[in-house]
């Protein structure tokens, strides 16, 4: 617009008036819309703001025109455009090149419908072109080259609630001194300094209006034909509405990045009540239903009943939340056909003034809410159901008292759409929560409730489920009492996460046990248990396979299985794809034993091999799953020589150093599980064992007998001699009568009396009842029933069989 007329009162050549503004960036995008804009055309601002100018063009530019608009250069033309209404309207346009703040092209395009226009010789034209700028229904005003007030038009003295007269022969800073008018007053300055025009937003409350708007202003130099700056003009428009349009867009963008960036369902509520706090509302909370802050599937919410929420966050404008009435973590109830209950039966959002008779209602129910109410003069309410999937799981509260305006429509929109995206993420974290939990209740269930009492070892151990992030996975360990007083070790890794991983886990322990009952030798143990491994997984079927590496992303093993004689004091070994175990040696030597690796179990067909270690009495073994030595960020042999420098110095006891290993191998937060396994060894001496040589002879039995009474009375257990010498007998008779030499006879007094006759025949006893007439067949029925436990194993040279009893308490 040539303002310099204005402020001259001379004559443009252009007599058409231009009642409408538009402003369009570089790409052609509608970036302002004018009210006169409207009114010329139909369009409301939301329906036009962001779509390309040439939509509303009924026939091309000339060429003229677009040639101007490439050189940057301003233009005028007249050109036919699309009413909302479907009709043509003729428009003389003028389009002016502009920068903004960021040196990006923008330009102002102005025109009116040309219906009966004037000449460029018409006596009214300036007249014309004089009430058309006064009564603009945009601020418009003209300044000197001392930037001080020339002229300004109705809309703009409202705007700065002054009359013209008030302002004229004023700077802003004269008008106005305050922010952020000595920024406009720069900004002029430097427009009549250099010639150029400025675009500058800002955001704020102007002297004359009552509630903060949008501006975007245009500061234009005023030249003559010659190019000499005059003065300049300032052309301002409302773009509130496009204000806060970017604003919801850039909180829900917020949102999607912010919100869900973990799988812990009161973190994720404590990120939506920030996004929500820092974008449009002064206060939010975030209550869950109680079953799901138990991790309980979410029960749908009966109308006419109360209901009972638990606060998982709260944020506030104010340091501290003190508009909360219920602390973080806290329980609260909403009283039955409440506002809060009416909109969790609905499923829908509503908002609510402080006038409203249902929120007076809810507030007064509490008068710690009232209370609240009244200090912080909280004007304006939105409650939104928190919902994904179908199922409420609670209610998001956002309330305002520090902005002075309610919550609109597009405010409750805004909302929702957060509220929504953030119940999706709270929804996952809650199931992996509670999958989670199920995995690792299932996962310790399976583990020893505590360290038992032993002969033949102190054992001490940790199991550490995986860091937030990753699932529960498949390690295992498990201390199994053998017959002998002597003792197994396991430590075995299920390769994968969640509950298939724990459960595969669970029937590989079993097997272990059921194994490790009939005293198979460590790499006959792990062969059977690659056999069941490749069963297991073809009984399955491609279908659960393929389900469980969705869940896992793998099917495998591994495993160590060790098993000691406190007796003998070696330690016989047997790995399937498992790290090594380590040994401290009395002195603190910290050595790993070197084992034959043997292949993960599940791959079948390859052979594992046994190693046989003597340990001196007081040596300390550490059995460990790969977590605890090997991370993204490390070579695994660093993980070794940390776990190496931990044993060296081992602490007074292994519950102390159980947890010394731990802080010094893990630098940081474990993403797999760990399993930690710690035994010191033990040994029988001379006195807690005796051992008998027998002649295949029943006359042997009675000295058998003899003898082993005998010890049981030395050994102070005189309670135990009749059934010691009846067991004796019994297990004596059949290994001469059934068995070959040698036979030998061996007590144990351990943690129990054990009772052991060798003999070198491989025929395994059967357990039968006898008929009435029966002769025999009655031994072993009566050890079984005098026995706390009895069995046989197999041995280099035959076979063992062995019965245990309770020592007197």
């Amino acid at each position: 617009m040539d303002s310099e007329h204005v402020a001259s009162g001379g004559k443009v050549p252009t007599p058409v008036p231009e009642d409408s503004a538009v402003v369009v960036d570089a790409r052609g995008s509608v970036m302002v819309w004018s009210a006169g804009a409207t009114q010329l055309l139909g369009y409301e601002p939301e329906e036009i703001v962001g779509r390309h100018a040439t939509d509303l063009l009924a026939a091309d530019l000339p060429a003229s025109a677009r040639r101007h608009i490439a050189e940057g250069r301003q233009w005028a033309t007249e050109v036919a455009l699309r009413h909302r209404e479907g009709g043509r309207v003729v428009v003389r346009l003028r389009g002016a090149p502009l920068v903004d703040a960021a040196r990006r092209r923008l330009w102002l395009v102005t025109g009116a419908a040309l219906t009966n226009p004037a000449g460029p010789s018409d006596p009214n034209a300036a007249a014309m072109w004089g009430r058309t700028l006064a009564q603009l229904p945009l601020p418009v005003a003209v300044y000197d080259l001392d930037a001080r007030l020339v002229a300004a038009n109705e809309v703009m003295t409202r705007v700065m609630g002054r009359t013209e007269k008030e302002m004229r022969g004023l700077t802003l800073w004269e008008i106005e001194p305050s922010r952020p008018f000595d920024e406009y007053d720069r900004l002029q300055r430097e427009v009549l300094r250099t010639g150029e025009m400025i675009f500058h937003e800002q955001h704020g409350q102007a002297p004359g209006e009552t509630r903060e708007h949008a501006w975007s202003m245009f500061l234009s130099p005023l030249k003559d034909e010659n190019g000499t700056v005059h003065g300049l003009s300032a052309t301002v428009f409302d773009t509130t509405e496009q204000y806060w349009a970017r604003q919801r867009l850039a909180v829900l963008n917020d949102a999607s990045l912010r919100i869900g960036s973990t799988l812990d369902v009161t973190r994720t509520a404590e990120e939506l009540a920030e996004v929500a706090v820092t974008g449009f509302a002064d206060f939010v909370t975030v209550d869950l239903l109680e079953s799901v802050a138990q991790g309980e599937e979410p029960r749908s919410v009966p109308p006419g009943e109360s209901v009972t929420v638990r606060r998982a966050a709260q944020r506030s404008v104010l340091k501290g939340c003190p508009e909360s009435v219920v602390a973080s973590g806290g329980t609260g109830r909403y009283p039955a056909d409440s506002l809060p209950v009416l909109a969790l039966v609905s499923g829908r959002g509503t908002r609510h003034r402080s006038d409203d008779p249902a929120l007076r209602a809810w507030v007064e129910s509490s008068p710690a809410r009232a209370a609240t109410v009244g200090k912080y003069m909280i004007h304006s309410v939105m409650m939104v159901p928190l919902r994904a999937r179908g199922v409420t799981l609670g209610m998001v509260h956002f309330l305002r008292h520090r902005t002075p305006e309610s919550f609109g429509e597009d405010d409750l929109l805004l909302a929702e759409e957060i509220v929504a995206r953030a119940a999706v993420s709270v929804d996952n974290a809650r199931r992996y929560t509670h999958e989670r939990r199920t995995a690792l209740a299932l996962q310790r269930s399976l583990l020893p409730e505590r360290p038992p009492a032993l002969t033949a070892v102190e054992v001490a151990y940790r199991y550490l489920p995986a860091g937030s992030g990753a699932d529960i996975g498949g390690d295992w360990l498990d201390v199994i009492q053998l017959s002998g007083a002597r003792v197994a070790l396991v430590v075995g890794d299920v390769v994968g996460h969640g509950i298939q991983a724990s459960a595969t886990m669970g029937r590989l322990r079993t097997a272990v046990r059921t194994l490790a009952d009939v005293d198979l030798a460590p790499d006959e143990l792990l062969t059977q248990l690659d056999d069941l491994v490749i069963r297991l997984d073809r009984e399955e079927g491609p279908e659960a396979r393929g389900r469980a590496e969705e869940t896992s992303g793998e099917v495998g093993a591994t495993c160590l299985y060790a098993v000691y004689d406190p007796a003998s004091r070696r330690c016989t070994m047997a790995r399937a794809g498992h790290p090594p175990p380590a040994l401290v040696t009395a002195d603190g030597t910290v050595r790993f034993l070197d084992l034959p690796a043997g292949p993960p179990l599940g791959l079948g067909g390859l052979p594992y091999e046994s190693t046989e270690v003597e340990l001196g009495e007081g040596s300390l073994l550490a059995l460990y799953t790969d977590g605890l030595v090997e991370a993204a960020d490390r070579d695994i042999g660093v993980g070794l020589e940390l776990l190496r420098r931990a044993l060296s110095s081992p602490a007074d006891t292994l519950e102390e150093t159980c947890d010394q290993v731990l802080s010094t191998a893990l630098t940081s937060r474990p993403a797999v599980d760990i399993v930690l396994l710690l035994a010191r060894t033990s040994a029988l001496d001379a006195r807690q064992m005796r051992t008998w040589h027998l002649p295949l002879d029943p006359a042997a039995v009675a000295g058998a007998r003899k003898v082993a009474g005998e010890q049981v009375a030395a050994w102070g257990l005189d309670e135990t001699a009749f059934a010691t010498e009846l067991i004796v007998s019994e297990l004596v008779t059949n290994a001469i009568r059934y068995g070959e030499a040698p036979i030998r006879l061996r007590l144990i007094c351990g943690s129990t009396l054990i009772c052991e006759v060798s003999d070198g025949s491989n025929t395994a006893p059967h357990l039968r009842r006898a008929r009435v007439f029966d002769e025999g067949g009655r031994g072993l029925l009566l050890v079984a029933q005098v026995a706390e436990r009895w069995g046989s194993r197999q041995t280099p040279t035959g076979k063992t069989i062995w019965a245990e009893q309770p020592l007197p308490a």
